[in-house]
């Protein structure tokens, strides 16, 4: 017989949102401050890699960029709504696949957010191109937030098989 998984609680949620946030903005503190990167000057890493800093005023893709304050302050209102709506998902027992991909959002919703009050601006860093493509510059952060919806999604996978097969039986 085996035990069942504990339940992620709220005190894992919310160590572990902190956890990311600070992994997030120690990252960024050693390119604005440390390494003493210039805005778009790109230093390689690997020939698919660049370091290249760049301060985003909108989200993804630039989607409200260029708003001013209203953006900052708007989207600074939806990250503190965001981060309170993942760890109130923490609170109610989550598995730990669930509750590592809430805490990944929540913590990468913080580092973006302590970014957006400090500077009015998200620091980005991280360049990935191939044969003259290149993706959008991005951060830990949005890596975070892309392992949590990886997460989720494998929850939900998960959760669809075992229905499935109880059903089978």
């Amino acid at each position: 017989m085996t035990q069942a998984p504990k339940p992620f609680t709220l005190a894992h949620g919310i160590s572990w949102t902190l956890i990311w946030a600070a992994l997030d903005q120690t990252s960024k503190w050693a390119v604005v401050h440390y390494f003493g990167f210039e805005t778009h000057q790109p230093m390689a890493v690997l020939p698919f890699l660049d370091l290249t800093l760049v301060w985003n005023t909108g989200m993804s893709y630039g989607f409200l960029g260029g708003s001013g304050a209203f953006g900052r302050w708007f989207l600074s209102a939806v990250a503190v709504f965001a981060i309170g709506l993942f760890l109130w998902f923490l609170k109610q027992g989550e598995t730990r696949l669930n509750g590592m991909g809430y805490a990944l959002l929540a913590g990468g919703a913080l580092g973006n957010l302590v970014d957006r009050l400090w500077y009015g601006a998200v620091v980005d860093f991280v360049s990935l191109h191939w044969n003259g493509f290149y993706w959008y510059v991005f951060n830990l952060a949005d890596v975070w937030i892309t392992l949590a919806v990886i997460l989720l999604l494998l929850q939900i996978w998960r959760d669809r098989n075992t229905s499935q097969e109880e059903a089978d039986r």
